[in-house]
């Protein structure tokens, strides 16, 4: 073979490290978007058994890369993220595109309108190519609450992969995307995350427009991002942030503008006391988070233990609030206007509903609608919802308190490794005690990311959990590139 031949055969092989290089390459010509989206798409393909796809955007796709690349060449402006191949979470909107939040209650639904993240991504060239499995409406830590079926881990495909925006993790970790959007209401970005070794961050709430957004818990509900890396991460939550007038909730600012500084600094860490020695958390993961600890108080960081006496009211505040919000939410899920109809025209309408929704729904789905129902009900709104707003308030506060002395905190994401698949399913209140570590910034409203950056000894991932104060990504991102490159193990 002659030395073109070789040279033209290499650059055949595609490769992505991250969104910087691989703009490097468009520029260089060594790489094309087509290019980029074929080897997508046939990795996809390979790895259809993950079950990490619900629909992936073929003809589309091509089409799409074929056109920036010809943008590209004829010297136009790139967009930001001009041939990043994205996928989204399957509550998403991505105009006429279908969208069903895993249910069948929303089968062959097709939107009319993009949501503000997606069409932010697409106005910066961005491909998305494809949407992707979760639990059943965003309710479920485990991804296999999906009328789809479960989403496998692709580094154990007998365990969970995480959810509930399992599929968006596990399109990252498989390389079947460069980056990919979640949504995270109680950790359903962090928590996949964690389980599938890669980097999983929910902005503050306000960073992201939920226009477009499917709701399970609105006061909860924020867009999160994936990525192999924490400057991807920024890359994207720079093009979708900001302001939006179809989200009262939106902040007001502009776009973040997140250029970051990578200099070594000294920062200020607390450590809850109370989390790190609760009964939950696997041996091993406290050792590790200690050990880091001190490595960082070694180089001459700031790492306090301190007493945060609220963690066993997180869990029960953050069930009783979100399935109350969810019940209000999905009571519009009626099968009259649109989704899957089950019941008879001709009979009465209560039962018409009831048919509807009884078939339509899954059981996780069922219970948490049931629950909000019984604790917004009279006689006992008081008793749990009013109780719930005030610890949820506590929370608030002191959260407060804890970032006028600390830049950060850090906790574990998850008590454990991945779990096996089905193992949940006999205890449901061991899945939703799972939570414990990543309700807390969906509470308060903070910003909170996973980073990977260790092995357990059964071979698979776990990561550490950083937050900052509302609205400082800028910190938060900071200080998780120093961690990453400085400390992790993984």
């Amino acid at each position: 073979m002659s030395i073109q031949a070789f040279f033209i055969k290499t650059n055949s092989l595609f490769s992505f490290q991250n969104i910087y290089t691989y703009h490097q390459q468009l520029k260089e010509g060594t790489s094309s978007c087509l290019e980029a989206v074929e080897f997508y798409l046939d990795k996809i393909k390979k790895n259809k058994p993950l079950n990490a796809f619900v629909e992936v955007y073929e003809e589309e796709s091509i089409s799409q890369a074929k056109s920036l690349d010809e943008k590209r060449n004829s010297g136009k402006v790139c967009g930001k993220l001009h041939g990043v191949v994205i996928a989204i979470k399957d509550v998403i909107c991505y105009k006429d595109h279908k969208i069903s939040a895993a249910s069948k209650i929303l089968e062959n639904f097709v939107s009319i309108y993009h949501s503000t993240a997606v069409k932010k991504l697409l106005e910066e060239d961005a491909i998305i190519i494809g949407n992707c499995n979760c639990d059943e409406f965003a309710m479920g830590s485990t991804n296999e609450n999906s009328v789809y079926g479960r989403v496998k881990n692709a580094l154990d495909e007998n365990k969970v992969s995480g959810g509930s925006s399992g599929g968006s993790a596990v399109a990252v970790q498989a390389e079947l995307c460069m980056t990919s959007l979640g949504s995270d209401t109680g950790g359903s970005v962090r928590q996949p995350a964690d389980f599938c070794g890669i980097v999983g961050m929910k902005p503050s709430y306000g960073t992201i427009s939920r226009h477009g957004l499917i709701a399970y818990a609105s006061s909860f509900d924020q867009i999160g991002i994936f990525a192999n890396n924490v400057e991807d991460v920024s890359k994207v939550l720079e093009v979708i942030s900001g302001s939006d007038e179809y989200d009262s909730t939106v902040n007001k600012q502009k776009s973040l503008n997140l250029t970051l500084d990578f200099q070594r600094k000294k920062y200020k860490i607390a450590l809850f006391k109370n989390a790190m020695e609760h009964k939950s958390l696997d041996v091993e993961i406290k050792k590790s988070i200690y050990e880091l600890s001190e490595n960082l108080k070694n180089e001459g960081n700031i790492v306090v233990e301190i007493n945060f006496d609220l963690i066993d009211y997180i869990v029960p505040a953050y069930y009783v609030l979100t399935t109350a919000e969810s019940s209000s939410n999905l009571s519009r899920y009626d099968g009259v206007r649109y989704g899957y109809r089950h019941g008879n025209k001709e009979e009465d309408l209560t039962t018409f509903y009831k048919r509807n929704r009884g078939k339509a729904f899954g059981k996780e789905v069922k219970k948490r609608i049931m629950l909000g129902t019984f604790v917004l009900s009279e006689g006992y709104y008081d008793a749990y919802f009013t109780k719930a707003q005030q610890v949820r308030n506590l929370l608030s506060l002191q959260t407060k308190e804890i970032f006028n002395k600390f830049d950060a905190v850090l906790l574990p994401t998850v008590p454990s490794t991945a779990f096996e698949a089905g193992s949940m399913q006999k205890d449901p209140i061991a899945a939703y005690l799972a939570d414990i570590y990543t309700v807390y910034a969906n509470l308060t409203g903070i910003p909170g990311i996973s980073l990977p950056m260790f092995q357990h000894s059964n071979g698979m991932p776990f990561g550490v959990q950083v937050l900052t104060k509302k609205d400082n990504e800028l910190t938060l991102l900071e200080l998780s590139k120093m961690l990453l490159k400085n400390y992790k193990r993984y």
